[in-house]
């Protein structure tokens, strides 16, 4: 419980190092006032905007309000809660306290709830990181443990070049590659696309229809760094579990090949490449922003590349924050998974 609680207490540290890093980094940057109206706007409409948004409070005080939006636990006026449409619990008179839904404040270019904008998009990078690291996670392992098992053999030396090569090619430069040979060069053999998202929208009734068939190139692209990296780090721990006295014992009976990689050194090699799995699950969900971007799927990552391009700050913010929430998430998570395969971690 107190190392849990430990690792909590940790976690929004770093939370808050993110919410002030990524204030100092985009508050900054031109006008955001002249972004929502345009260069025409009116002097007393700026000023309005410029109120509405703490620009005319010190540096200090608008990071300390903008801490207060994004945070579960809050103080707000009572007014300020209608306007922003917070959604939560609250208690007191003018100025309450209370906790709820974190406010990402709105997006400059379509006035929406820049929440509301990550949460649609969200479903998109969901199924491709997941996707993603399903791929890689499969064939990684069995490739590490052919590897392992087959040591010296031609299958060890083809899977450790393709996992060199596989972490040495860029996923920008890859993703490119893999669009343009199977999405245009092969699309009448492959049937797949160059672009295209999880949903496609029927051109007679208008309704949206699931069509992971675009998902494929997107997800092998993202899939094949972490694949790489998951196939070594099973040969390696696998081969070390191998010149273990109790493998060697387990032989010595009789048991049989199969039995032996699978039931007995198999579960003892995972937790490095679980540690993998996980990380790298955290990072494809945080950061897939340049293949959803080349792909045209439409998930946080190419709606942040957007906003991005549009200098739209409070989706850049928010996606940054997310992704943040997401990655520390994943790695408690981890944390548990860890007791479950060896519960010697819990102990220590």
């Amino acid at each position: 419980m107190i190392p849990l609680l430990h690792k909590l207490i940790y976690s929004l540290l770093v939370l808050l190092g993110v919410v002030s890093l990524v204030f100092i980094m985009f508050q900054g940057f031109g006008d955001p006032a002249k972004m929502i109206v345009g260069q025409s706007g009116d002097k007393k409409t700026l000023e309005n905007i410029r109120k509405d948004l703490y620009l005319d409070q010190p540096k200090w005080k608008q990071l300390l309000l903008y801490v207060n939006d994004v945070s579960p636990i809050c103080f707000h006026q009572k007014q300020e809660i209608k306007n922003k449409e917070l959604c939560g619990f609250f208690i007191g008179n003018e100025t309450k306290f209370g906790l709820k839904i974190p406010y990402l404040r709105k997006s400059y270019q379509t006035k929406k709830n820049v929440g509301s904008l990550l949460l649609e998009a969200l479903p998109g990078t969901l199924i491709l990181a997941t996707a993603a690291i399903s791929f890689a996670s499969f064939f990684g392992i069995l490739l590490g443990i052919i590897a392992a098992v087959k040591k010296g053999s031609w299958m060890d030396s083809a899977a450790v070049f393709s996992s060199i090569a596989g972490i040495s090619a860029p996923s920008f430069f890859m993703a490119i590659l893999i669009a343009y040979v199977f999405g245009v060069v092969l699309h009448p053999y492959t049937g797949l696309y160059l672009t295209g998202s999880w949903f496609d929208i029927d051109e007679v009734t208008g309704e949206k229809y699931l069509t992971l068939k675009n998902g494929i190139l997107p997800t092998i692209t993202l899939g094949l760094r972490p694949l790489a990296i998951i196939t070594q780090l099973t040969r390696s721990s696998m081969l070390d579990v191998l010149g273990q006295d109790y493998i060697r014992t387990a032989y010595a009976k009789g048991l049989p090949k199969i039995k032996v990689v699978l039931i007995h050194a198999f579960p003892n090699a995972l937790n490095p490449v679980v540690t993998a799995i996980t990380g790298w699950f955290a990072e494809l969900l945080a950061g897939a922003f340049f293949i959803e971007y080349i792909f045209g799927w439409r998930g946080i990552g190419k709606i942040t590349v957007d906003a991005f391009g549009k200098l739209d700050y409070p989706v850049v913010m928010g996606a940054v924050l997310l992704s943040a929430c997401i990655f520390i998430t994943i790695n408690l998570l981890a944390d548990k998974l860890y007791q479950i395969i060896d519960p010697r971690v819990g102990e220590k």
